[in-house]
């Protein structure tokens, strides 16, 4: 499994780039799960997404410290 975090502020377009990348992965025949983070909903505010690509289902659906790729901007 490949879990990826991805860090930014709000309007940067992380959550956008998260769920880029896990549309393509799905459409290569991949399971996958996004989940974007973020408190108050406005620009400039700190967020995360998270991809998780996996050739399994994963059935658990928490957030885990672990990752194995983190990009930020």
């Amino acid at each position: 499994m490949l879990r990826i975090r991805f860090h930014g502020r709000g309007g940067q377009g992380m959550k956008t780039a998260s769920r880029i990348l896990g549309a393509a992965a799905f459409h290569a025949g991949y399971v996958v799960q996004d989940a974007p983070v973020y408190g108050a909903e406005r620009r400039g505010a700190p967020m995360a997404a998270f991809t998780r690509i996996a050739r399994a289902p994963e059935w658990l659906r928490q957030q885990r410290s672990t990752t194995t790729v983190r990009l930020g901007a």
